[in-house]
């Protein structure tokens, strides 16, 4: 098998990578965009596909640097091109497109979802499948029964926003800066959990889903009441802190709870974990402890590959394997649905 170049633009991170069969990561080189969207309090999709247009080729060359191979040296081109913003993933499926044409090489069409849930088979080393699967990101809060690194049945997700997307609003609603998961679960730290009551939808449900958006509300009326819709951010206080771990709470709370149903309810013992807020510290405890008082393994990347990156696009091996090639008229797909739990 070759080594595999991979492309992600789906969001705002420009990033490429190149690795082998094993899978065994040769470089991972990824640039944030968080400077460009941060004046605007979150992440502005003709910007990020202005950016990706400036940034791709010369994070693809270092890539190749870093791996010490010529371009001449790849042997198949993967990329991200669903789901995320369509404008941002054309940009990494134009490129691999041209890429495959020019070198004559395999093209791969790899699933930014699945591909969070493959970075915790990366850092795992191992095989981890089946099992439970929870993606946790700015735009995706949903649960798998993932049969393999390839085929996933929805078990639950969102109903409205995802759980990044709610940090993010309750960060600017806190005055705290983008992006919102970091700069929240900082202000936390010097906060009491349990000093403000927020809601947990569904908590005590028996239907796999999440929902957000009333927690989100429920900070802002904490802010200020019901007669003022959009308070003035509150500068820095223990009331500040105390609401951000206290919504950081309510999060995790019903992130880990929904896990631990779904782990039970597919009677499986392993639980892999992926997505930007998989990065913070205070989830990735509880899952830890959760995981422990079920008797199940937890597979979660380190920080690096929690985020958005292209070496989590070896996933991309998996499809090798089973000659799932694409073809050269690839198009982004800027939403995906899963097929529900049979």
């Amino acid at each position: 098998m070759p080594n595999i170049l991979a492309i992600e633009t789906s969001c705002d991170e420009t990033a490429a990578a190149v690795f082998t069969d094993e899978p065994r990561i040769l470089s991972n080189v990824v640039a944030s965009q968080t400077e460009l969207h941060a004046r605007f309090g979150g992440v502005v999709p003709e910007v990020a596909a202005r950016a990706h247009l400036q940034r791709l080729l010369p994070i693809v060359d270092e890539a190749l640097a870093r791996a010490n191979l010529r371009l001449e040296d790849i042997g198949c081109i993967a990329v991200h091109n669903t789901p995320g913003l369509v404008g941002a993933l054309l940009v990494g499926v134009s490129a691999a497109k041209v890429l495959a044409l020019v070198l004559d090489v395999p093209l791969i069409a790899v699933n930014h979802i699945e591909s969070h849930i493959y970075a915790a088979r990366l850092a795992a080393e191992r095989d981890i499948f089946p099992c439970v699967g929870l993606v946790v990101s700015g735009g995706h809060t949903v649960l798998f029964h993932c049969r393999d690194a390839l085929r996933f049945d929805l078990l639950g997700g969102t109903l409205d926003d995802a759980a990044g997307e709610a940090f993010d609003k309750v960060a600017s609603l806190l005055g705290l800066g983008f992006p919102g998961g970091p700069a929240v679960e900082r202000e936390a730290a010097g906060g009491q959990a349990d000093a403000v009551k927020l809601p947990r939808s569904f908590l005590h449900d028996e239907r796999l889903d999440f929902s957000f958006s009333g927690l989100k509300t429920a900070v802002l009326y904490a802010l200020a009441g019901q007669s003022q819709p959009r308070p003035e951010p509150p500068p820095p206080s223990q009331r500040r802190a105390d609401l951000a771990a206290s919504f950081q709470k309510a999060v995790v709370d019903v992130l880990v709870a929904k896990s631990s149903q779904a782990l039970r309810r597919t009677g499986l013992k392993r639980l892999a974990v992926g997505g930007g807020v998989a990065a913070n510290g205070c989830l990735r405890s509880a899952l830890e402890a959760m995981a422990r008082d079920e008797g199940a393994e937890l597979f979660i990347p380190p920080l690096s590959l929690c985020t958005d990156n292209a070496a989590m696009a070896a996933v991309a091996v998996e499809k090798w394997r089973r000659n799932e090639w694409a073809s050269l008229a690839l198009d982004a797909v800027p939403s995906w649905t899963p097929s529900p739990a049979t």
